[in-house]
């Protein structure tokens, strides 16, 4: 069982990961609603050929079938679903082995994977309302975040040494280095599920100014009622500006915030001094990617790479502030 145990943990990180990065795609290839009923696509455990194999007449009358689409889709799901399971059953083995490792890390992964699979569900079902779809994401880093801690404490790895006061200071640092990375992210998520990734196509400046007509007001409406189809955006160019323009401002903020991070991390022995460099790395990868985005105009490979670099980021600063917490005298 210890066996077993250990590769889930080792092996559920790169589960998650690579479930991010497939809901990327799914979402960067308007694939979202390429079955626009749940669990099922279009009435069928597997994605229908044809329309005559296709039993949910409703859902084929509000969209028509594009094979591709339904199947990025629906493999997505079906890792999300052999994620779920295989979640359950580390949470079984770390609670048959909680008299060697706190297994609370593992148990609460639990609520938190049937949370993120009813996400899943309403992105469909509320049409990609754009709430829905930032919260799916944020809970996609959520679970990959506690997956890789779970990793960490099952292996026994990952934390300075006794007394080390350098470490100790930095660890209110590293906790707002986690909520800054998270702050970005949800920013993310609402720039692309209102489809404003595009708003700005020049760099630095917007629209060819350094401050541009923007309606902030509109752009962060959190809620807009039912019954809305998001698909390719609501929102006016001005408000879609906003939104681009606040996560390019919240881009400085990790920016700014990760390099003090770095320079702190200076003082640390190799473990702490190599997680900074591995900061320092993912953030200069991750601006390149998005000054990418913005000139490139959006390159599907660039937009992938983002989302992931992005949660490779998160975990680095996680490992950080994992590494911060001395181990007892």
């Amino acid at each position: 069982m210890r066996k077993l145990h250990l590769a889930l943990a080792c092996l559920l990180p790169l589960l998650a990961f690579t479930v991010i990065v497939k809901g990327a795609y799914v979402r960067l290839t308007d694939a979202g609603l390429g079955c626009p009923d749940w669990p099922g696509c279009y009435g069928q455990l597997l994605v229908p050929e044809t329309a005559q194999e296709i039993t949910d007449t409703e859902s084929l009358a509000a969209r028509p079938l594009e094979t591709g689409k339904a199947w990025a889709e629906m493999i997505h799901r079906y890792m999300a679903s052999g994620l779920g399971a295989l979640i359950l059953l580390l949470a079984g083995l770390a609670w048959r082995e909680r008299h060697t490792h706190q297994p609370w890390v593992a148990l609460s992964l639990v609520p938190l994977v049937m949370f993120q699979g009813l996400l899943g569900m309403w992105t469909v079902t509320l049409l990609l309302k754009p709430l829905v779809v930032a919260l799916h994401l944020l809970g996609g880093f959520t679970l990959l975040s506690l997956l890789w801690w779970n990793l960490l404490e099952v292996r026994g790895a990952g934390r300075a040494s006794p007394g080390l006061q350098a470490a100790t200071d930095l660890r209110p640092w590293a906790m707002f280095a986690v909520l800054v990375v998270f702050g970005q992210a949800f920013l993310g998520g609402w720039t692309s599920t209102n489809y404003a990734a595009l708003a700005c196509t020049d760099f630095p400046r917007c629209h060819g100014q350094w401050w541009p007509d923007m309606d902030f007001a509109n752009g962060f409406v959190l809620w807009r009622g039912l019954g809305i189809n998001y698909e390719f955006g609501v929102l006016e160019t001005p408000a879609r500006t906003a939104i681009h323009f606040t996560h390019r401002l919240g881009a400085v903020v990790v920016l700014l915030t990760l390099l003090w991070v770095f320079l702190q991390t200076r003082r640390l022995p190799a473990p702490g001094r190599g997680i900074g460099w591995c900061i320092l790395a993912l953030l200069s990868l991750q601006i390149a990617l998005g000054v990418t985005n913005v000139i490139k105009g959006l390159p599907l490979p660039v937009a992938v790479m983002h989302n992931g670099v992005a949660a490779l980021l998160l975990l680095s600063v996680v490992t950080l502030f994992r590494y911060t917490r001395p181990r007892g005298p």
